[in-house]
């Protein structure tokens, strides 16, 4: 008997398709469709595993805009992603699809596994729609080009993903809640230091390492 996406797991998901993939890769719009009714959470779960990578600028700022408009639809309560043709038609390669589901699986497998229904309100249709709105935040604060800008709403935007999927309330909040957090610490910093919030924000985390 076929194991179904819910059986098998959001990574093992994204593993199965890369395994599955052909050697030139699959378009965005196979990609989704391949996804099926998970097609939000995991494709915003996709999108934000690159975007977790500390330092890293320019793909995360790529990958914000898409994730924004995706967010944006959930918000409105569409039942699927839209995409325009230009966007679906884009590959994916297959090296690519393993290092995703690498990735998933190296940091956020252990996470997975203790997901489980709870606090299920946070992830019902109503509350999906709000955390759309917060995760359109999420995304637009990764456009903001400064240390970790991109990876603490990028990992905010994995776990919220994860635990939309699971209907882990738990997992949704602290998403949201480490999301808002960083978010406020952004809005503080350039409230009371203006552009100099830039110079005091890389201090602070040179000192981090």
């Amino acid at each position: 008997m076929t194991e179904t996406h819910a059986e098998r797991g959001l990574i093992g998901t994204l593993e199965s398709i890369a395994e599955t993939a052909p050697e030139d890769g699959l378009s965005l719009g196979e990609f989704v469709d391949a996804l099926g009714e998970q097609a939000f959470g995991v494709i915003l779960f996709a999108m934000a595993l690159p975007v977790c990578i500390p330092f890293l600028y320019g793909v995360p700022q790529v990958m914000a805009l898409p994730m924004m408009a995706i967010s944006a639809q959930m918000m409105l309560g569409r039942p699927e992603p839209w995409l325009p043709a230009s966007f679906k038609a884009r590959r994916i390669e297959k090296a690519g699809l393993a290092r995703m589901a690498r990735g998933g699986r190296k940091w956020f497998g252990w996470l997975e596994a203790l997901a489980r229904p709870r606090l299920t309100a946070l992830s019902g249709p109503t509350a999906e729609r709000l955390v759309g709105g917060i995760f359109v935040l999420f995304c637009a604060s990764i456009l903001v080009p400064l240390p970790l800008t991109n990876s603490t709403p990028g990992i905010a935007l994995v776990i919220g993903s994860l635990g939309l999927l699971t209907r882990d309330g738990l997992l949704v909040l602290a998403g949201l809640v480490l999301g808002l957090a960083w978010i406020i610490l952004l809005i503080t910093l350039f409230s009371f230091f203006g552009a100099a919030a830039a110079d005091v924000l890389k201090d602070f985390i040179r000192s981090l390492i």
